[in-house]
């Protein structure tokens, strides 16, 4: 945890990236050496009411159409450990390293990740799991379309 955290603060990444949904930003694509940014997102569910726009894939998307030799010289941030479709696009783009906040509370793709090459590496930050058992106990019907539940099943 220590380790990941110089490297955020290091790199000059505000751990607010990595925490995301807290303060307005989310998943982050950054280069491995430099710590340059190129795209950062958040989960658009409520703001555009989109279905697969995600904190990862929103960062993808807002940084543009690039080559392959740039993501597979990027890490990727984020607050909670990405669902199958955000592994998805992570593969895609061979993007190598993730860095994942917190997977208490979601982890379905980390195995995935690893078996396809990737490095993840799991901060359990207290903050990140905070913000989530936050999130998850005040917007249950929101949690639950963004992991493909219904609202009662989370209740199980």
């Amino acid at each position: 945890m220590t380790q990941l955290r110089q490297e955020v603060h290091g790199g000059g990444i505000d751990v607010a990236q990595v925490r995301g949904v807290q303060v307005g930003h989310g998943p982050t694509v950054r280069h491995r050496r430099r710590r340059s940014g190129l795209g950062t997102g958040h989960n658009q569910r409520v703001q555009r009411g989109s279905a697969i726009l995600h904190g990862e894939t929103d960062a993808i998307e807002r940084a543009g159409r690039r080559s392959a030799s740039v993501y597979r010289r990027r890490v990727l941030y984020t607050t909670l450990s990405p669902c199958i479709m955000c592994a998805g696009t992570a593969l895609l783009y061979e993007i190598p390293r993730i860095v994942v906040g917190e997977n208490r509370s979601f982890e379905m793709s980390e195995a995935l990740l690893r078996d396809r090459g990737g490095q993840v590496d799991v901060a359990d930050d207290a903050e990140c799991v905070a913000l989530m058992e936050r999130m998850i106990a005040e917007r249950p019907e929101i949690w639950s379309e963004d992991i493909g539940m219904e609202a009662a099943e989370l209740e199980r």
